[in-house]
């Protein structure tokens, strides 16, 4: 007589958690808080005394800092992604 056990079969093994940078959804905020920040600083301009509140050298300032965010996020999402494929990792 057989038992349950002889029946089961090991589970498939699952693919790669994260998705392609390109078809991710991320990617697409980043452009777009780095196109706001470009845009913001070109027209916020110059306050009543004439100086420039939100000069070019803040707003890369603030480029810098959406990039090291978007590639750690994008390092955390690989890292802790369960990658068992023997090909390229995208």
């Amino acid at each position: 007589m057989r038992g349950v056990a002889d029946h089961v079969h090991p589970a498939p093994t699952p693919g790669t958690e994260t998705k392609p940078a390109l078809k991710s959804t991320e990617l697409y905020v980043y452009l777009a808080a780095v196109a706001g920040v470009l845009i913001a600083s070109q027209i916020v301009g110059r306050n009543s005394t004439g100086v420039d509140i939100f000069r070019a050298d803040n707003a890369w300032f603030m480029i810098t800092l959406l990039t090291i965010g978007y590639l750690v996020s994008r390092g955390l999402a690989k890292a802790g992604s369960a990658w068992r494929g023997g090909g390229k990792r995208e």
